[in-house]
């Protein structure tokens, strides 16, 4: 569904970026729920472990860097969640490849909600912008007069990095294992 969010969020029509926050939220719910059936049912594969977490990086990864694109947030805040999420998911990748297993906190799924949250609010903002809703203009003024998109983005860019280093915090243990085997085969 990222093509389809992509296109319409950056296509010229007044109803264009509601589809876009729609697209966006069916395929966040979907993929809620593709996790919850295949943990309820059993179904949990090692490529489905991989997969889901790359279609939710590749789908949240779209909308910030759509974003910068549009010029609502900067490019670094950007840099910074990108690179949290693909430093920490190599990690993951590498160390399971030695047997070795990460330990996923609360602080991460929290990470994960609050990045979706400021998707959807951004994207509920971008959609009022390009309709002509005047009930919504008082709540459009305070949005704009106090910058909450790029407030909220930035704290939600603090959290994630906060996370990150939490991350490897908790699981350092595990990491040194990880260096000491890779070290031996040098």
């Amino acid at each position: 569904m990222t093509p389809f969010f992509i296109i319409f969020l950056f296509y010229d029509h007044p109803y264009a970026k509601l589809w876009s926050l729609i697209i966006f939220i069916v395929a966040s719910i979907t993929d809620s729920f593709d996790g919850y059936y295949a943990r309820k049912y059993n179904q949990v594969s090692k490529e489905g472990q991989f997969l889901d977490p790359l279609a939710d990086k590749i789908l949240v990864s779209s909308a910030f860097i759509s974003f910068a694109i549009i010029g609502v947030i900067d490019y670094w805040m950007v840099s910074l969640i990108i690179f949290r999420d693909l430093f920490i998911t190599g990690l993951r990748v590498a160390m399971s490849q030695k047997g070795l297993e990460m330990v996923t906190s609360n602080l991460a799924k929290a990470k994960t909600t609050t990045q979706l949250v400021i998707i959807i609010f951004t994207l509920i903002i971008l959609s009022l912008n390009g309709l002509s809703v005047n009930w919504f203009y008082s709540f459009l003024q305070l949005v704009q007069k106090y910058d909450l998109v790029y407030v909220f983005t930035f704290l939600v860019t603090v959290f994630t990095v906060y996370t990150g280093l939490n991350y490897l915090y908790t699981n350092k243990s595990a990491i040194n294992s990880f260096l000491k085997i890779n070290g031996s085969h040098n």
